[in-house]
């Protein structure tokens, strides 16, 4: 009984991580768009 609530708490906690880590690195390429888009105007 000890080992599937276990297998079931460890693929909830790996999935919750995966879809935090997508959000992290859309927040991380947004940034870095308009990091890039404000120096080439700054730069004009």
């Amino acid at each position: 009984m000890k080992y599937p609530l276990l297998a079931i708490a460890l693929t909830l906690f790996l999935s919750g991580c995966s879809s935090t880590w997508e959000g992290v690195k859309d927040d991380s390429s947004d940034i870095w768009n308009d990091t890039k888009e404000t120096i080439n105007d700054a730069t004009d």
